[in-house]
């Protein structure tokens, strides 16, 4: 029997079987990833360009390469509005298609962490989620590459004590964390209180409920603090409001860093002339001028098929989606290095998230080379090695203006497998042995 007619007559047999199996035939030529999105609710102005940019790398690979290895990639959308019970619900509904998901939201990666291992499906939180879970010694199923948010936040102290003139100066100093009051914001308080006793500068706590449309009573504590420095946890409007209520009340916008959930145009747009000078953390640059963008216009917008209008390719968190589904594609090709060009199983995908190692000569490879520092993760290291820089918007555009920064690892490392530990027990894990790992 022929190619053709065999195809044929495999489908109508799977029609037959039922949709299980139709997908089940499906699945054998393709990838599935799901896409945890917000595109609508207030934190659609931070989800909108994140989504868009997703899109657009997953495509990019099926026109340009046909895949991944020529293993075609076949994405859905599931929208959550920032949601976390709406993000569990995708999850359950989507997993038995998938080998990884990116949950997109700290709240929904703490719902699943403890199902990774069960579903066998990989959690990626790319620079969010539970900071313990790095440790893949005892959580070999979730990824939070290419830092945490306690390297994050030391990175943020260790740059304001540059900036000082020393670490040592900022005795005495002091620095407000102005936080979303959700398990996000929250994430960066236990770091940023044990740098504070370390180095001695004051630090204070000041929460803000979602969606954080309200802030008038946070900033006019602000001002009366009078902190030498702000640091922002924030996420969709609630950054545009902080933004926009520091200038209100005159804080000099070069000393207030976000973290780099708060570091968008949609973030300092709002604000006009009010947000030059504001800051914020990031792992990878902003802009469109990289070689895959050159790919992406030619290979997708000039053929009418991008995500967004051309002139928003390049956003910060358009860029970040892109590099989020390249780690991802990175991910999936190191582990088909070990078992094939094909569809793989979620134990086979964990693998290959585990055995990542982003050289610069890989990045040029693919268009991104210094859009991000290379990155290597291991078995005990699920955060791997990441650098973070300080990025600047001088009313157009974001520019860094940092070197890449290391955090503060002698402090960030013994207390993260400290929470490991804690964290692991609490769900009934053991420590694996990397040892014996290959």
């Amino acid at each position: 029997m022929k190619t053709k007619p065999l195809l044929i007559a495999l489908l109508a047999v799977a029609v037959a079987a039922g949709p299980l199996a139709t997908l089940a035939l499906a699945q054998d030529k393709t990838i599935y990833v799901p896409l945890f999105v917000y595109r609508t609710g207030p934190y659609a102005p931070s989800g909108i360009p994140n989504a868009n940019g997703f899109n657009d790398y997953f495509n990019l690979l099926n026109e340009r390469d046909g895949g991944i290895n020529g293993v075609k990639i076949a994405i859905e959308e599931c929208e959550t509005q920032y949601d976390t019970k709406q993000g569990v619900e995708c999850y359950e509904r989507l997993k038995g298609k998938a080998t990884f998901v990116n949950p997109y939201s700290t709240g929904i990666t703490y719902q699943l962490i403890p199902k990774a291992p069960v579903d066998k499906v990989v959690a990626h939180s790319m620079g969010y989620g539970m900071t313990a879970s790095a440790d893949g010694r005892w959580f070999p199923w979730v990824f939070n590459f290419p830092m945490t948010y306690w390297s994050q936040a030391s990175a943020f102290i260790k740059y304001v004590g540059a900036q000082e003139g020393g670490i040592d100066k900022l005795k005495g100093k002091k620095i407000v964390h102005v936080y979303h009051n959700s398990p996000y914001g929250r994430e960066a308080n236990p770091t940023l209180e044990t740098l504070a006793r370390k180095y001695g500068f004051e630090l204070t706590l000041l929460a803000v409920d979602h969606p954080g449309q309200e802030q008038k009573s946070t900033w006019l504590q602000v001002r009366r603090i009078n902190p030498d420095w702000i640091y922002l946890s924030g996420w969709g409007v609630m950054n545009q409001v902080a933004v926009k209520e520091a200038a209100t009340i005159g804080y000099k916008m070069e000393r207030m860093v976000g973290n780099w959930w708060s570091g968008s145009e949609s973030d300092v747009v709002a604000a006009g002339d009010g947000a030059k000078g504001y800051k914020s953390m990031t792992f990878h640059a902003a802009g469109p001028g990289f070689k895959v963008h050159q790919d992406v216009f030619k290979l997708l917008y000039d053929k009418g098929k991008g995500a967004t209008k051309r002139e928003l390719v390049g956003e910060v968190y358009y860029n970040r989606g892109m590099i989020n589904a390249m780690l991802n594609i990175e991910s999936v090709r190191t582990a088909m290095v070990k078992y094939g060009n094909k569809p793989l199983t979620g134990e086979q995908v964990r693998w290959g998230f585990e055995n990542l190692n982003l050289t610069e000569q890989r990045l040029e490879q693919i268009g991104m080379k210094g859009m991000l520092q290379p990155l290597r993760v291991t078995c005990e290291n699920h955060e791997g090695n990441g650098k973070a820089a300080v990025q600047q918007w001088d009313g157009r555009k974001w520019t860094i203006i940092s070197d890449w920064i290391e955090p503060i690892r002698d402090v960030v490392r013994p207390n993260l497998e400290a929470a490991a530990v804690q964290e692991g027990g609490k769900l009934g894990y053991k420590m694996r042995d990397c040892s014996k790992e290959k």
